[in-house]
């Protein structure tokens, strides 16, 4: 990572031969004055193509890609702040319908108004989800008259950098079931060890970040309704669906892994991936609404009226809830289905290229969600983070990594396949992969292919 000089003198010195800046502009102090708005636009512009590609972007989830009128929308809604319902209470109708939306698409009990809240992405809603869990268990054992300290949760070490974030800030011990070599994920067996009167939750995964699988949700499910009714530990299943929770709904609806589950109380999802919007938004929706102790949402009235809210945070854009709402309107359910197949497809087809490949093996082909896994047959004679590297040089941004905790000998090459990545590109990408392995195998210089050769 790039250390910034904060003591430097350095200053921005664009090549424009006077034509529009006449002076150097420091990059770490407050300029002693301004500059006409074209040449800030132009030198910010000018930096800012020194950032990749996002089409090319392969490790991140996030949507880089938005229709025209979206783009229209996201501007027109620039200057307004969710969380001032009083001025703008279209927007937060807006909001309300967003939520509801959600929560019916996760099968959210039909006797009442989904429960939950937009967040700055999932880590966020993961964040507040938690938060109440930790708080209702804390109620339930003030009420029995017992010790409401040292709450844990049991996680996967499958999920996301931000479970461990919350055990940090919020004092919670976060036990972790761990990965190993043939298994990235957990079901009942890897957790039952870990739970017991202490225990807020448990953490399931639909699509995980590190492989692209999904948890055994069922099993899980059994477990804790079986704890609940033998041991009377009333342990809530939340949903970790940021990478999921818009894939599954629309190419697998029957499979059952939402509020269907007796023991889900909260799902978290993440709006900016798969649902197709601009970074950041999220969004956590409760199974009913005595899931979310009242204790937590703020009634706020020096906005102009009385406005409950429930955040980390105060001010937020409204854009990404209005471009959610766009494109569920737009979309609608085939819409939806039809993105979810499409992507899935290209995954899959990325997959079969890259699985002919002499020396990789798939850990995961896409089938179910649009994530290719590749780890290397042979470590030492294919090095998957020089490939990383030579793939970079080519535009593409392919993470290679180490899985975590007796896993972390194995290295992984992910790709998340996105609306915006085409069949042609996937087939562009598969021989390129192809000739910088060729090229670290045979001392190459770069994987830059001299000649297209074909799989």
């Amino acid at each position: 990572m790039h250390r910034l000089k904060l003591d430097s003198e350095e200053t921005h010195t664009p090549a424009y031969s006077g034509r529009s800046f006449t002076h150097e502009v420091p990059k770490y102090r407050l300029p002693a004055q301004g500059m006409d708005a074209d040449a800030a636009y132009q030198l910010v512009h000018d930096e800012l193509n020194l950032d990749g590609n996002p089409a090319l972007n392969l490790a991140s989830f996030v949507t880089s890609w938005m229709e025209p009128q979206a783009n229209a929308l996201a501007a027109e809604t620039l200057d307004k702040n969710l969380i001032d319902q009083d001025e703008y209470p279209q927007t937060e109708a807006i909001h309300e319908r967003v939520v509801s939306m959600i929560g019916r698409l996760f099968h959210a009990p039909a006797h009442e108004q989904p429960t939950g809240t937009a967040t700055i992405g999932s880590s966020e809603a993961i964040m507040l989800g938690m938060l109440a869990h930790k708080r209702a268990w804390q109620r339930r054992r003030e009420q029995a008259g017992l010790d409401s300290s040292n709450p844990n949760m049991v996680i996967g070490a499958d999920v996301h950098t931000c479970w461990e974030k919350f055990a940090r800030y919020f004092e919670v011990e976060a036990r972790i079931a761990p990965m190993e070599a043939g298994r990235y994920t957990i079901g009942a067996e890897q957790v039952e060890s870990l739970i017991d009167e202490r225990t807020i939750a448990v953490a399931g995964v639909l699509g995980t970040t590190f492989t692209g699988q999904m948890d055994d949700l069922a099993s899980i499910n059994e477990l804790l309704a079986r704890l609940d009714t033998q041991r009377g530990w009333h342990i809530p299943l939340h949903i970790d669906a940021a990478s999921g929770g818009f894939i599954v709904p629309f190419s697998e609806p029957d499979l059952e892994w939402d509020f269907r589950l007796s023991q889900v109380r909260s799902i978290n999802v993440s709006n900016h991936k798969f649902g197709l919007v601009y970074p950041g938004m999220g969004t956590v929706v409760f199974r009913d609404r005595s899931d979310l102790p009242e204790e937590l949402v703020f009634h706020i009235n020096y906005l102009g009226g009385d406005m409950p809210n429930y955040s980390l945070n105060f001010s937020r854009p409204s854009n990404s809830v209005v471009l959610q709402y766009f494109n569920f309107l737009r979309l609608g359910r085939e819409g939806y289905q039809r993105i979810a197949a499409t992507v899935i497809e290209n995954a899959k087809a990325l997959a079969a290229g890259l699985a002919k490949i002499d020396g990789l093996s798939l850990l995961n082909d896409g089938s179910r969600f649009p994530i290719v896994a590749l780890t290397a047959d042979d470590p030492q004679s294919t090095d998957l983070t020089a490939l990383s590297h030579l793939l970079r040089e080519r535009g593409w941004i392919v993470p290679a990594y180490t899985l975590p905790p007796k896993a972390e000998h194995i290295t992984v090459l992910r790709m998340v396949v996105r609306e915006s990545f085409s069949r042609d590109m996937a087939e562009i990408l598969i021989h390129d992969v192809h000739n910088a392995l060729h090229a670290l195998r045979h001392g190459g210089r770069d994987g830059r292919p001299r000649k297209r050769i074909h799989c």
